[in-house]
């Protein structure tokens, strides 16, 4: 019989995490939530306790889950749970302690995700709405970060982090690290290095940072405050939803959105998954593949434009 408990043990699996696999903050968190609502559900009890049918029980507990206004769980939502339950059981199987193999848990079937993305039209609506900002510096700033957002796929999360000395713009391509402490490189559009040299060129400050608060009264901070001056991800999320706003866009604009049309636009012009996968830094194509339905959307309009037309006039012309 072990001596392991599991509230020791998913202790030691998120230090694991945070060290030795480099995940985010946000991800550790999100596997001890999971996690420690199956501790609460299961009880302290062994690894080796852990079976198919306590595996079954609880994806039933977490499909009857309700919350205050009586709300479910979404199955999403529901598959997080058990895909934290899985790494968990991974990681015990990695230090040979015996539990159910985690290849024996499956995946609940989930609603296709819906991708919300911008058509070229409102991604140069929003881009023109920038010239409706009156402080030239904000404006310029605003610009640069929706095509560079555009131009490479970049998260919210990545695009804040990015420093002056690690951005080549004349090269026109920079490493990322992204999700895991993964690197990838990017690529800047000639439209986005054109606006990243104006806004460079209109900063006076020696701050670090690629896009930086730009707030009069507090110009002559000192330059130890450097780290003062990177935007939030929400701040970001502010300036789209400023600009796709006056810019009239019906649709719900984030960051992320941006994302999907920067995926979307080179799978519509003919670029391949596996070239996107990695465009997007994500570590599976699974991932990508969300994007095929879209590109399955657009091959149906070509077929309509251009397939059977000869055969059409023909048959027209037989009725007559």
């Amino acid at each position: 019989m072990s001596k392991y408990r599991l509230s020791d043990l998913i202790g030691d699996f998120l230090e694991y995490c945070e060290i030795e696999k480099g995940n985010s903050q946000m991800t550790v968190q999100n596997y001890d939530h999971y996690l420690q609502r199956f501790l609460t559900w299961a009880g302290d009890c062994k690894p080796e306790q852990i079976n198919y049918e306590m595996i079954r029980k609880y994806r039933l507990h977490l499909n009857r889950l309700r919350d205050n206004l009586g709300n479910e769980l979404k199955r999403k939502t529901q598959n997080y749970h058990v895909i934290a339950l899985r790494v968990f059981l991974k990681y015990l199987a990695k230090r040979n302690i015996k539990t159910i193999p985690s290849e024996q848990i499956e995946l609940g079937e989930t609603e296709e995700r819906e991708i919300q993305f911008l058509e070229p039209t409102e991604i140069q609506a929003l881009f023109e709405a920038t010239n409706s900002e009156k402080n030239n510096l904000i404006r310029l700033r605003d610009r640069a970060i929706l095509e560079v957002l555009f131009s490479t796929g970049l998260r919210v999360s990545e695009i804040v982090k990015l420093r002056t000395d690690r951005v080549n713009v004349e090269k026109g391509e920079f490493t990322v690290r992204g999700k895991g402490g993964k690197s990838r490189v990017v690529f800047l559009s000639e439209a986005a290095k054109h606006w990243l040299r104006e806004y460079s060129n209109a900063r006076t400050d020696n701050f670090k940072a690629l896009f930086v608060r730009h707030n009069p009264q507090k110009e002559n901070i000192d330059q130890m405050m450097d780290h003062l001056h990177y935007l939030s991800p929400r701040t970001v999320q502010r300036i789209i939803i400023k600009y796709s706003n006056r810019a009239g866009i019906q649709k719900e604009v984030t960051p992320h959105v941006l994302r999907h049309s920067y995926a979307t636009d080179l799978l519509r012009n003919g670029a391949d998954l596996r070239s996107v996968q990695a465009l997007l830094g994500h570590a599976s194509v699974t991932t990508t593949q969300i994007y095929t339905h879209i590109t399955d959307k657009h091959l149906k309009e070509i077929h309509h434009k251009f397939h059977g037309k000869k055969v059409e006039k023909k048959t027209k012309k037989e009725k007559k």
